[in-house]
């Protein structure tokens, strides 16, 4: 997966492409596939080479290649015959052709979600609009699992955000097992809003909530009866938090105000991508 800079404008795009294969080996991409594919319309190698201008050594060798990766031929030769013998697809030809353009459709999809948006850099990366997800929580992070510690009937979950913030998640031993939840894996992280605490001047206090996060006051929205407050870290985390006027007005919060954010463990609720 790559990214360009158009010419006449600053705009990322993201592009990619599939190719499947066996071990270490590449069986082969795109080009490949409409290979096999033009041999089985003309029913031989040689037009489909023709077709595909390059020469029949060329297109022979990267049939061959690909029949003995797949251990299944992907091609069988006709011999004799009015027309002198043919070159066809076998079944498990044309079912690998088939599940390549399903999985490359799925793809493609994936690839256009990527690209609205993903490489602007003025933006925060949101795995959830990537993957078309809607969630009532406000607070969405991706973040990749740093340790797992197993408890009798709850685990202990760490995830490290790329910004180097760690968080605690309490789950059960069942739902560890349920995601396949270990070290390395990539999770999202997601907590409403309502479940942020805010303080101040926490200097020597005890606080049984596990997760801190310290930031800024970015930008304040008043309410009727509640606000909504988003809070930006040093690494540019932000942190949405829905708390009563009251709050706000006791606190003495706005913008550019160094406030602690305060999750517990048990109101952080983790995600993998299926």
């Amino acid at each position: 997966m790559v990214t360009r800079k158009r010419k006449g404008g600053d705009r990322l795009d993201v592009r990619g492409s599939i190719w499947i294969s066996v071990g270490e080996d590449s069986l082969g991409g795109h080009g490949r596939v409409a290979l096999l594919r033009a041999v089985d319309q003309h029913g031989s190698i040689t037009q489909a080479a023709k077709a595909f201008g390059m020469s029949y050594k060329a297109a022979w060798d990267a049939i061959d290649r690909m029949n003995e990766l797949s251990r299944t031929p992907l091609i069988e030769r006709a011999v004799g015959g009015k027309g002198g013998g043919s070159t066809r697809l076998t079944e498990h030809g044309r079912k690998l052709i088939e599940r390549y353009e399903q999985v490359d459709a799925i793809h493609q999809r994936f690839i256009a979600l990527l690209d609205q948006g993903s490489m602007d850099l003025d933006q925060e990366f949101s795995l959830l609009k990537v993957l078309n997800m809607k969630t009532s929580a406000r607070n969405q992070w991706t973040g990749k699992v740093t340790a797992v510690r197993s408890g009798a009937v709850n685990d202990e979950v760490e995830v490290t955000l790329p910004g180097g913030q760690r968080l605690a998640a309490i789950i059960t031993r069942e739902s560890t097992q349920a995601l396949g939840l270990k070290t390395e894996q990539a999770v999202i992280v997601l907590v409403k809003a309502s479940a942020v605490l805010l303080a101040t001047d926490l200097e020597g206090a005890r606080i049984s909530a596990r997760n801190r996060i310290q930031g800024k006051v970015h930008a304040l929205t008043p309410g009727a009866v509640n606000a909504e407050v988003t809070l930006r870290t040093e690494d540019g985390l932000e942190v949405v938090a829905i708390v009563t006027q009251g709050a706000v007005a006791e606190l003495g919060l706005a913008a550019g105000t160094g406030v602690t954010a305060l999750v517990k463990a048990s109101d952080v609720i983790l995600a993998v991508a299926s």
